[in-house]
């Protein structure tokens, strides 16, 4: 690692740092109780394709990477807590980062489902940090739709040329926004405005979340950047086995 790459992580690490310890009373994981029933169904079941496929892909890398799951460890490990430490949002409600689109890069989307309800089942019984009749559709936006966001916005990039680290950053970034984005949906199709309906509703849970979820998404970007510039330096076997050094997660 470079003088110039060391202080960068450096700079990065502490502008994150304050905005990360900051923390709230509530979450901006859908609460417990706070969805009707058809809507905790139906986001479920959404999400079983998707689990299966994350299934299959965890159990592949175990056959064929077992070095690798150290990593995939660290992986869960990161978005746990990074998705648990919260900035109070306008409305008294909470913001957080997600952590799943590094993950996504390093591992698949898929994969990421998995480590993502994990996590969230682990923040809903431990810290009342979401809920269990809400799990589906936290883990929808949170563990599925940011992840393969990333996922895409990572392809992409690269496809067109992209400096791998302004990828990174580009991919976790609109990863992190793509999640409060499915999350903002998923509450207006459960509460439409009285004036204006589900398109009122949406943008102003869009509005409302912005605030923090911006500054948020940026920093979740950079801190990604530093952790991939990190893990070249001290993991670069274990990137290489799982095909990112290539470019690509497989």
């Amino acid at each position: 690692m470079t003088q110039k790459q060391k202080r960068l992580i450096a700079l990065v690490t502490g502008l994150c740092i304050p905005f990360l310890l900051v923390s709230g009373v509530s979450a901006m994981h859908i609460m417990e109780g706070y969805l009707a029933p058809k809507y905790c169904v139906a986001w479920g079941v959404a999400c079983i394709p998707f689990l299966v496929a994350g299934f299959i892909s965890i159990k592949k890398l175990s056959l064929e990477h077992r070095k690798a799951l150290i990593l995939l460890a660290m992986v869960g490990a990161y978005t746990f807590v990074i998705s648990a430490l919260k900035v109070p949002s306008v409305t008294g409600s909470c913001s957080h980062a997600t952590g799943t689109p590094l993950g996504a890069l390093l591992f698949g989307p898929s994969a990421m489902s998995i480590i993502g309800l994990i996590v969230l089942l682990f923040q809903a019984l431990l810290l009342a940090h979401g809920g269990i009749t809400t799990l589906g559709a936290n883990t929808f936006s949170m563990a599925i739709a940011g992840p393969f966001i990333a996922f895409g916005v990572y392809k992409l990039s690269l496809l067109l040329k992209v400096p791998k680290h302004i990828a990174v950053f580009l991919a976790c970034f609109l990863g992190d926004l793509g999640t409060y984005c499915i999350t903002s949906v998923q509450l207006a199709m459960a509460y439409p405005s009285e004036v204006g309906g589900f398109s009122a509703s949406l943008a102003e849970f869009l509005s409302v979340f912005a605030v923090t979820q911006v500054p948020l998404a940026v920093i979740e970007g950079l801190l990604s950047v530093v952790i991939v510039m990190a893990l070249e330096a001290h993991a670069k076997t274990e990137l290489t086995e799982i095909g990112f050094m290539g470019g690509l997660a497989k």
